[in-house]
């Protein structure tokens, strides 16, 4: 029997997921008969490679879409636009890398080529580039002063680069593929380290379009080849698209799910099919439950496959100057990290630079506000001054260290435990503040925490995952005792931080 596409695309997977340079522990196959508690121990047991670790520790990540369009004030350009229109005559990349590093952003993807098919790098295999601008007289380069900027300021560098073309002639056929992995060649041999390479799912070609067949499959095998450390998003085995817009991501959130999740066609269905039409919470981000045991029982296969929740500093993701009154507020944006980061993703903050070459002031404000109120929030944990115990784990000095790699766990195979903080004196706070150690595994399934009032217990907070951070904001807290449950978990649990926190209102 000839093996079917679909079976290629999973084989290859399997393979490239398994390589040297990939933690073994990454994927696993499931057997007809495993049992639940086999499926669950081996869900359990399921690591991030050292490359996805690394990506999910950067927490913040910055997002510049810069490009044609940001002069023809449009977010979808058809590949028609005259690109003499294009000259940023004051461009700075150090000044995007600065406003964004001293917010606390550790990585940042420039568009290098957006669905318009321009490019920001003179590339030898289209005309439609920068080098056929006024912008230094064709002689200008973005990416690399993008890539430049980073490694001055030591932040990661990704570029983003749209398999949708509406300007090559080619696309729609075979001889795009090749078009395509001439330009990721370009894009990963010319600009040192590449960190994270960005494949978006748009494509608003509609039924009667051009469709393209892309070779995903040469693709990755040239990333890993020429950037083995970068992690590939969001049309990519390393790193999935939350499924919205909105910088909101589920509730519960796991990082292990089935290997079908990863199949291309499953992703370009949730993909955005136009630009009028965002994803949003109501709209098509309907999938909040894609790692439970239920979903985890018919699978052929499981696989880490974390979450990345992008969202656009403005209305638009290409600067308008229309939106400059309308700049998420350090507020918002101290929102949004609580429901990226702190329900187990990644951010991914689009910020744009402006017509000039420059982001604007009033986004460069707010970012610094927005790093500010973080610092404010979270350079205090109220639970380290407390006196911790418990009679189900042992580890107890680890939930205070900063350290993922030293933890609290349980004893024996117990999947439940309590945790007891007591302070001499009465201690205020409204943010809870979880992280496991992923890299053994994501595990807790469930939890709670209860303040002692002085004549009983008061649940304050309740969630279910943890993974790598979960924060859950909650009304203001005086009290000397608290207790958290751990109430599920699959295996041991490994609680690596536990934090106590006074948000920051100001701003």
């Amino acid at each position: 029997m000839q093996p079917t596409t679909q079976m290629k695309k999973i084989i290859f997977l399997i393979s490239l997921l398994c390589t040297q340079a990939y933690a073994q522990k990454s994927i696993v196959s499931l057997s007809p008969g495993d049992s639940e508690s086999t499926i669950i121990a081996k869900a359990a047991n399921i690591t991030p490679s050292p490359r996805q670790l690394r990506w999910q520790m950067l927490e913040l990540t910055a997002f510049f879409h810069f490009g044609i369009n940001t002069f023809t004030d449009r977010e979808w350009g058809d590949g028609k636009e005259d690109i003499s229109a294009f000259n940023p005559a004051q461009l700075d990349a150090e000044q995007w890398v600065k406003a964004i590093k001293e917010a606390g952003f550790k990585q940042a993807i420039i568009t290098a080529k957006h669905h318009d098919g321009f490019c920001l790098w003179p590339s030898k295999f289209t005309e439609h580039s920068i080098k056929n601008t006024p912008y230094k007289q064709g002689k200008g380069d973005i990416v690399k002063e993008v890539a430049d900027a980073c490694r001055k300021y030591n932040i990661g560098f990704g570029v983003y680069l749209s398999p949708w073309d509406r300007n090559n002639a080619s696309y729609g056929t075979d001889a795009y593929n090749t078009y395509f992995v001439n330009q990721l060649t370009e894009l990963l041999t010319q600009y040192g380290k590449v960190d994270e390479v960005w494949f978006d799912g748009a494509n608003g070609e509609g039924p009667n379009g051009k469709k393209q067949v892309y070779d995903f499959n040469s693709w990755y095998t040239l990333i890993r080849k020429l950037q083995p450390q970068a992690v590939i998003a969001v049309q990519g085995p390393d790193v999935r698209w939350v499924g919205t817009e909105t910088g909101v991501g589920r509730e519960t959130e796991w990082s292990v799910l089935p290997m079908g999740e990863q199949s291309q066609e499953k992703i370009a269905a949730l993909s955005q099919k136009d630009v009028n039409v965002i994803p949003t919470l109501t709209g098509s981000y309907k999938d909040q439950d894609r790692g439970s045991r239920s979903k985890l029982a018919n699978a052929t296969g499981l696989v880490w496959y974390p979450a990345e929740t992008d969202v656009s500093i403005r209305p638009g993701w290409f600067y308008h100057s229309n939106e400059d009154a309308k700049v998420k507020t350090p507020a918002k944006l101290m929102d949004i990290y609580f429901t990226s980061v702190g329900r187990n993703g990644v951010l991914l903050l689009n910020i744009p630079p402006d017509k000039k070459g420059l982001i604007a002031e009033s986004d460069v404000k707010n970012l610094a506000a927005f790093g500010r109120k973080m610092k404010s929030t979270f350079s205090h944990n109220i639970a380290q001054t407390a006196t911790a115990t418990s009679t189900t784990g042992k580890g107890l000095k680890a939930m205070f260290d900063g350290k993922l790699n030293t933890y609290f766990t349980t004893t024996g195979k117990d999947t439940t435990a309590t945790i007891e903080l007591n302070w001499t004196n009465n201690a205020t706070f409204n943010v809870l503040a979880l992280q496991e150690n992923i890299a053994v595994g994501q595990r807790i399934e469930k939890f709670e925490a209860e303040y002692f009032d002085g004549k009983q217990w008061k649940n304050f907070a309740m969630g279910t995952t943890v993974g790598y951070k979960r924060l859950l904001k909650f009304n203001t807290v005086t009290t000397k005792q608290v207790r958290f449950k751990i109430l599920a978990s699959r295996l041991n649990p490994t609680l690596a931080e536990f934090g106590l926190y006074l948000l920051d209102e100001k701003g």
